[in-house]
This record gives C-alpha cells, structure tokens and sequence, in this order.
C-alpha cells in the first residue's frame, strides 16, 4: 500500500508549511481580524536594499482589502511579514491589537489561510488534498463538501466515477489550472479561517476562469478579513479599501471610485490596463 499523502509531504495549513500538525479546526472562528502595520521597515537577510519603508496601514475585521502596486513595490513582503516567513527590522504588526510576533506561531497559523498564485497540489486522492493541515487529516463529508462547494469544484469532484477518491497524480497532472486553484480554495477554506490571504491568487488562469474564482473569493470572504495582493486591477475593484505601494511605501489608499478621482498612479495603472477609466 503506497504512503499517504500526510506521511509523504510536511502537513501544509492553507499554504503555512506546519511541522506540527496537532493544529485544531476551530468550529467557531473569529469574526474576520484587525491588522495594522505601524512604521515598518523591513529589507530581505541577503539584500541590502529596503524592501518596505515605514509601511503603516489598517485593515479592520471583516474588510475586503486589496494591495496593489508594480512588481518589487514590496506587496508580497507584506504578506510574507504577516505569515511570519520573515521578521520586520523595524516597526510593528498588529493582530486585534496583539504584536503578532508575540502569538504563538501554530495560532497565527491556525488562525490564517494562504492561497497563492500557484496551487500546491500533492500526489494523492482530492479528499487528502484539501484535507491536508487540518488535524489528523479528518472531517466530516457534509464540512468537505461545503468547501469545496464554496470553491466552486463540488459539482466537478461528485461527477467522477471515484469522487472524492479520485487520485489527482503527481502535482495534480489530471485537473485543470482552474481545478488545481479551486482545490487549493477549498483547502484554506475547510480550516475557517480568521484571515483570507490571496497572494496573486487568480493571475495565472484564463479571464473566463478568474471571474468565476473571483466571484468565489467574494463569496466566502464575507464575515472573514480578506487580504488581496493583485496585479489585475478588475479583480479588486469591489474591495473595502485598496493600497497602492510604489518602492516599499504606500502612497495612496481609497477605494476603487476615490482612487480614480485622484487621478494619481492607480488611476495611470487603470489606465495602463485599459479599465476604462
């Protein structure tokens, strides 16, 4: 009998590589989360150039906030810093309040949920995959079909002759961009997270595709805090509050319609991408 999926890959949590994997699935989360960066600085151990310059931003409980900005402007570091991956060399990062580095790292990461822009899919069955990070491997069916019903994939899983059990080969070989991205959707989504991270989460499929992930996205970010990195400025024109970054700072923040009527750098980014403005 070849190994399980959990026995072959470190547990992955939403996309948090976690060595513990005692981590409980909280039934009742917290109502989304506030995050705030105060004065941050921070700059990567083997380069020696600022990557965030006294970075200061909110993001209250429940918004749907979106970053934007030019490649190397810092906006993945931001999610980096939350994630822990990294420490900031100055400054401060907020969780309800709480100096996030003071929390425990397997609560951080039971309480967040990364999809990135490329779908970690493992060797093994769909169920073992979207369970994976969740403790012990085990749920109930009526929780992973929600899931993934909320990932828009359900319909697609229940019309293959082994379902659930269906083994997806190696690095999900047998589905579709979009499949392997819905996966990774349901994945972040079974463990109810606080926090939603989506790390250029849609940038590499089709634009029939992104719209449909999207409208997945705003769905099943309601009631939780959701944190956007984007490139493609259509898919965060609903967001609560955007931040635009330019060379490690934030320059203006607003929502889509305040943010045109500046007519500052997101409205030449608009522009650029032909949104019409």
């Amino acid at each position: 009998m070849r190994p399980t999926i959990v026995e072959e890959n470190l547990a992955t949590c939403g996309g948090f590589i976690c060595h513990d994997r005692s981590i409980p699935l909280r039934t009742v989360p917290e109502i989304g989360a506030t995050i705030e960066f105060r004065n941050v600085r921070f700059r990567y151990p083997t380069r020696n150039v600022p990557v965030l310059r006294d970075v200061s931003m909110k993001i209250t409980a429940g918004q749907f906030a979106a970053i934007v900005g030019s490649s190397g402007a810092g906006k993945t570091s931001i999610i980096s810093l939350l994630e822990r991956f990294y420490e900031p060399q100055g400054g401060v990062i907020l969780y309800n309040d709480q100096d996030v580095s003071s929390i425990p790292m397997r609560v951080v990461r039971e309480r967040m949920s990364l999809v990135a822009q490329e779908a970690s899919i493992f060797r093994g069955t769909i169920r073992e995959n979207v369970l994976l990070g969740v403790s012990d491997g085990v749920m109930a069916d009526e929780v992973l079909h929600k899931a993934c019903k909320d990932a828009g994939i359900h319909d697609f899983v229940s019309s293959l002759p082994e379902g659930y059990e269906t083994d997806v080969g190696r690095s999900g070989i047998s589905l579709s961009g979009g499949q392997r991205q819905r996966l990774s959707i349901a994945r972040a989504l079974i463990r109810n997270p606080s926090v939603l991270l989506l790390d250029e989460a849609t940038s590499s499929l089709d634009s029939k595709t992104e719209k449909e992930v999207q409208r997945v996205f705003e769905e099943t970010g309601k009631a939780r805090t959701m944190i956007v990195v984007a490139h493609r400025l259509s898919t965060v024109q609903n967001a609560d509050i955007i931040f635009v970054m330019h060379e490690g700072s934030i320059v203006e923040t607003g929502n889509h319609e305040s943010l045109l009527a500046k007519k500052g750098r997101y409205w030449l980014m608009c522009e650029a991408q032909a949104l019409g403005v």
